[in-house]
């Protein structure tokens, strides 16, 4: 029976791939003996935010998901990230493989809103394992599966990840919007011959700001 032990060695952003990409480097260990002929391993990746601390400004961005900062205690709750499957060649005692993490600014999704409201240090974590391996032996292959209880946690520093979004949109973020909504927006921007997306949205602001009672 193989005894399988993960472990999250490092990070960094992957820079030839289509879309904003995560590398995690994983650390398997075979502790048993046994040779493996083949692992195809699933991993569900968590957000951990009960795991760190957080300032006065990135509370304020987060407000959205947890509310007030006197309620974290009870708001704070794991969010899903992705899910991963890679297949590992055989091999025996130690290998390490790259776990591509596909990075979104789709601000509608949870875990993006938090990464977002993070100004620096870490971000918490939890992979959870399972899978299948495929053991030669003496009589033929024999399949078994990952152990349910197999997890690695990690420290992600946000600079990595911030590393990752800016190498594929320089000091940009993106924002989807329903058909009708851009479709208003792109009238406006053409009806005052404003040049960018972003001088139509800073108008727009600009003369909500005007509209304010002093």
């Amino acid at each position: 029976m193989t005894q399988l032990a993960f472990r999250v060695v490092g990070a960094r952003a992957e820079p030839y791939a289509a879309v904003p990409t995560l590398m995690l480097r994983l650390r398997v260990d075979e502790t048993s003996g046994e040779k493996v002929h083949a692992l195809a391993l699933r991993a569900q990746v968590q957000i951990e935010p009960r795991r760190r601390h957080y300032d006065v400004a990135e509370s304020a961005q987060l407000f959205e998901l947890f509310g007030e900062p006197g309620r974290f205690g009870d708001t704070l709750r794991t969010l899903l990230w992705t899910h991963v499957q890679v297949v590992l060649p055989g091999f025996q005692g130690s290998t390490e493989v790259d776990l591509p993490i596909v990075c979104t600014y789709d601000f509608e999704v949870a875990a993006a809103k938090y990464l977002q409201a993070l100004a620096g240090g870490e971000i918490p974590l939890l992979l959870l394992f399972s899978g299948t391996v495929f053991v030669q032996g003496e009589t033929g292959f024999s399949v078994e599966p990952v152990s349910w209880d197999k997890e690695a946690a990690f420290a992600l520093p946000v600079a990595v990840w911030r590393g990752v979004m800016d190498r594929y949109f320089p000091d940009s973020a993106w924002l989807r919007l329903r058909r009708d909504s851009f479709e208003a927006l792109y009238r406006f921007k053409s009806e005052r011959s404003l040049p960018t997306w972003e001088a139509a949205v800073e108008a727009l602001l600009s003369e909500v700001d005007a509209g304010k009672p002093a």
